[in-house]
């Protein structure tokens, strides 16, 4: 039993949290050397390439409601994760650590949790994948039926279906980020000084 827990900490939960740390890190790096070097007004800017490389990374999940035919699921879902992470890098590092904007720190934190969100999901997926594999090819090796299979996995099999619901509850998380930073951007233009 200790040798489950050491692997599914090792495996699972040190991941995720190096992931957050990962980012949480670069964005604080960063941010210090824009201050270092007296440039905190790219920052600013930031936002717009971040945001832009979020929206980039929505092709996966495009692909995955038939909205476009092109792409592989497997290589678009690496690319939604690295461009997610790096668009959110770039707006972390735009909202910097200025707390004088309540609409845009509520952007923030609705992505921050749609980020542990998907990387729960993540995690959490490929985990019950694993496991639901690997439960099924013991009860093969033993000679089982298909179904006999099908019997011995059902509880198994639930839990992965349970599992991949999350993208359920992620969608939602992602849809207030979204409006939150829409929210945010037409307030920026609205009280911009175009002067």
């Amino acid at each position: 039993m200790s040798g489950l827990r050491t692997s599914l900490l090792s495996r699972e939960v040190i991941p995720f949290y190096l992931s957050l740390a990962a980012l949480g890190g670069a964005a604080l790096a960063i941010d210090a050397a824009l201050h270092l070097a007296n440039a905190v007004w790219i920052g600013r800017y930031l936002g717009i390439p971040g945001v832009l490389l979020i929206l980039a990374s929505s092709g996966y999940s495009m692909r995955k409601r038939k909205l476009i035919k092109s792409g592989k699921p497997a290589d678009l879902l690496r690319w939604h994760e690295r461009l997610a992470w790096a668009g959110s890098l770039l707006v972390l590092v735009h909202a910097g650590i200025h707390f004088n904007a309540i609409l845009a720190w509520l952007a923030v934190w609705a992505m921050l949790i749609n980020i542990a969100s998907g990387l729960t999901g993540k995690y959490l997926l490929g985990r019950s994948r694993i496991r639901l594999e690997a439960t099924r090819t013991r009860l093969r090796a033993q000679g089982l039926s298909a179904e006999a299979l099908d019997e011995q996995t059902y509880w198994d099999s639930l839990t992965f279906d349970v599992v991949k619901a999350w993208r359920v509850i992620h969608l939602p998380i992602t849809l207030a980020f979204g409006v939150l930073a829409l929210a945010h951007i037409i307030a920026i233009f609205l009280f911009w000084g175009w002067h």
